[in-house]
């Protein structure tokens, strides 16, 4: 964990470099005062000599000075270089998410994905912060402290060897007993953000069947359930107070008894003892930062992992070492295909698909929920891998060729796809970032989009809400379709994507698709069978199987489950 996460300081190594020395020097200097102070009352103001307390208040002006420039100077490089540390971080962690598949994503969530990147990376920030700077500063004050109170009194200083053990022994338990409770917290937080991710998504089915109370029981019972750990551990973390003032408060009345003693006795001055009271508290006050700083890193430690996880994850698909950079027509050959979402599943999701998909024929694809109809197409463009077979574009293996130009040749329009906060043109130019207004237009006449946004005040520089909210289901579908099309691809795959769209207005966009782009090969998904009916051949699916392939006509004469579905459908036109 540590390896990885310290590759993301990266520019920021001077700054976490300087600041702990700033630290150092600060803090031997600022040990210096108590002792000089206890030399000033010493051979200044009991001897009533002032011209030696005169040099001597001046010399403390200039050290005090000189401390707070060198501590302002930690403060601003540990900052500087925390802030930084942080941003390279979500930085490392969006990049490699970025090149996730679809395997990786649904491994991780994509609320926990979320919640690593905003709160943990928020706790490894102040834990950094805290390393460089007052995890420096504590052991360092310990040493130092140390240090003046044996050249001080080398006898009262046993008083720390006995009283420091003991704090220490009560603060690893107490760490210990705290320990196990973040771990659980931060997987609170990532149910929490799942609850509000979806309320927030879906709010307009939220208030559509009146469930407001019962998401809001569901939020309580998440939160509530970080509440509740959070507060056993801020209870248990609470014992540090108590036992810091119980140890401080032994220590100084031990100083107070053995220190008068040597008073009486000769071996000690007033100012020396005045100056132990502040090495005393100097050693228990860094014993109980580096407590604190224990706690904090136990915290961050649980967030550190959960990142180095996602920094750390192999995708599961990658480029090969040497990649195919051309697709030359649309043929798709499926060979023996077989794939399960998880190696633990007993059923395949795919079993032994054979299909060969010749170059602009158009292909329907049908079949009941559940049948793998949308994980059929996701291989192609490599959303997901074979477990085995192979999948063959243009003659080679899809793990041949580089992502990119794979996907840019296979365009592929969800039933539910996305719109991003923009404008429509900029949404559309998703599907091609240098197309021409003209090229924009195309597309969207061939998707039947252009007369809707034609209607709009704003045209295509109209703004897209996010999510899309400001816009129909249909409109948005046909936004995608010609997003899609602006790939120019050499296979489209329409996955239920015009189900939001009126029959006579799908009918069209079969029409222009099929004049328009001849040479493309075209591979529609639908649950309707006017969807799909005039497609040169048609596939039913069945548990993750081909059960039959033909035309429209020659499965209604043998195939039970097309005839099924077509009678049914002719049923409810009625």
């Amino acid at each position: 964990m540590i390896n990885t996460l310290r590759k993301s300081i990266r520019q920021y190594k001077k700054q976490s470099l300087l600041s702990p020395l700033f630290v150092t020097g600060e803090v031997i200097i600022e040990m210096l005062i108590p002792y000089l102070v206890g030399v000033l009352i010493d051979n200044g103001i009991l001897k009533g000599n002032m011209p030696y307390i005169t040099r001597a208040g001046l010399l403390l002006l200039i050290i005090t000075v000189v401390s707070l420039v060198l501590g302002a100077g930690a403060s601003y490089f540990s900052a500087h270089a925390a802030a930084g540390f942080a941003a390279n971080l979500r930085k490392d962690m969006f990049y490699h998410v970025q090149d996730f598949s679809f395997e990786n994503i649904d491994k991780f969530s994509s609320s926990s994905l979320v919640t690593r990147m905003t709160t943990d990376v928020n706790n490894v920030q102040m834990s950094y912060q805290m390393l460089i700077r007052i995890a420096v500063r504590a052991p360092m004050m310990l040493i130092v402290s140390i240090i003046m109170s044996l050249i001080i009194s080398p006898r009262l200083s046993l008083i720390f060897v006995v009283i420091a053990p003991v704090f220490v022994i009560l603060m690893a338990l107490i760490i210990k007993c705290v320990n196990p409770y973040f771990p659980k917290i931060f997987r609170g937080y990532d149910r929490m953000n799942q609850v509000v991710r979806e309320n927030v998504r879906g709010i307009r089915e939220v208030k559509t069947y009146v469930q407001e109370e019962a998401q809001t029981v569901k939020f309580k019972k998440s939160s509530g359930f970080i509440y509740k750990l959070f507060a056993t551990a801020q209870k248990i973390m609470s014992l540090n107070s108590m036992v810091v003032m119980a140890v401080l408060s032994i220590s100084n009345l031990a100083i107070c008894w053995f220190g008068a003693r040597e008073i009486v006795g000769g071996s000690l001055q007033p100012g020396q003892l005045i100056s132990m009271f502040s090495y005393s508290n100097s050693v228990l006050n860094s014993l109980n930062i580096l407590a604190m700083i224990f706690t904090q890193l136990v915290v961050s430690a649980a967030s550190g992992r959960r990142i180095a996880d996602v920094i750390n994850e192999k995708p599961s698909i990658e480029n090969p070492r040497k990649p195919l950079k051309h697709v030359t027509n649309g043929e798709v050959i499926f060979d023996h295909v077989n794939f399960k979402y998880n190696p633990d599943d007993r059923n395949l999701a795919l079993n032994d698909i054979n299909l060969k998909i010749e170059p602009g024929e158009t292909i329907g694809i049908i079949g009941k929920t559940g049948s793998s109809k949308s994980t059929l197409v996701a291989m192609i463009p490599r959303l997901y891998d074979t477990d085995s077979g192979a999948v063959r574009v243009s003659g080679h293996n899809v793990k041949s060729y580089d992502l990119k130009t794979l996907r840019d040749n296979v365009a592929v329009v969800l039933q539910n796809n996305v719109l991003f906060s923009g404008t429509i043109k900029e949404n559309l130019k998703w599907g091609n970032e240098n197309a021409t207004d003209e090229e924009i237009l195309t597309a969207s006449k061939i998707a039947h989009a252009d007369d809707f946004i034609s209607e709009m005040p704003d045209q295509y520089e109209t703004i897209v809400e996010q999510g899309g909210n400001n816009i129909s289901g249909g409109q948005k579908q046909r936004i995608t379709i010609a997003r899609a099309l602006l790939k120019k691809p050499k296979i489209l795959i329409l996955d239920d994507s015009t189900s939001a769209v009126d029959t006579h207005t799908e009918r069209e966009i079969r029409e222009a698709l099929a004049t328009n782009m001849p040479e493309t090969t075209k591979i529609i998904i639908s649950q309707r069978i006017v969807s799909i009916k005039d497609a040169d051949r048609i596939v039913v699916m069945d548990e993750g199987k081909i059960q039959d392939i033909g035309t429209h006509d020659e499965l209604i004469e043998r195939n039970a489950l097309y005839s099924s579905i077509a009678k049914f459908q002719e049923e409810q036109k009625k």
